[in-house]
């Protein structure tokens, strides 16, 4: 058997030999799915808002409703940056609405992707049993 065979020969025997990529664990989720989705919310009743990952939103209401965005489309590094602005000429925010990831570049904000929004899907955390 020549080197190169016998070099190819241990890297199958022995594919442990390679590298390992860490995945990131997603914490659990604490929300369960309650009640049919809406198309808009009242921008006024907006408390916060949690990014999951690039295409999770949770909007914590002043009421502590909580309205989960599920984007139709992966918005990039909107998970890594977890900030976003938005614009609208009405008092709502709706699934038409887009979304804009912002970067800190240095002392400022800079826009990044630009990403359309879904239906808000009302949340609550389950009975405790």
């Amino acid at each position: 058997m020549n080197r190169t065979a016998a070099l190819l020969a241990g890297l199958t025997l022995f594919p442990a030999a390679w590298p390992a990529v860490a995945k990131e664990r997603a914490a659990p989720d604490p929300y369960v799915a309650r009640g049919k989705a809406v198309d808009c919310i009242p921008l006024r009743s907006i408390r916060s808002t949690q990014v999951r990952d690039d295409r999770t939103i949770d909007f914590i209401m002043t009421s502590n409703k909580i309205y989960r965005n599920s984007l139709p489309n992966s918005c990039p590094t909107l998970g890594s940056e977890k900030r976003f602005s938005y614009r609208t000429s009405q008092s709502q925010l709706c699934s038409v609405d887009i979304i804009t990831v912002l970067y800190n570049i240095g002392s400022s904000l800079q826009p990044g992707a630009s990403c359309g929004l879904g239906t808000f899907q009302p949340m609550e955390r389950p009975a405790r049993k």
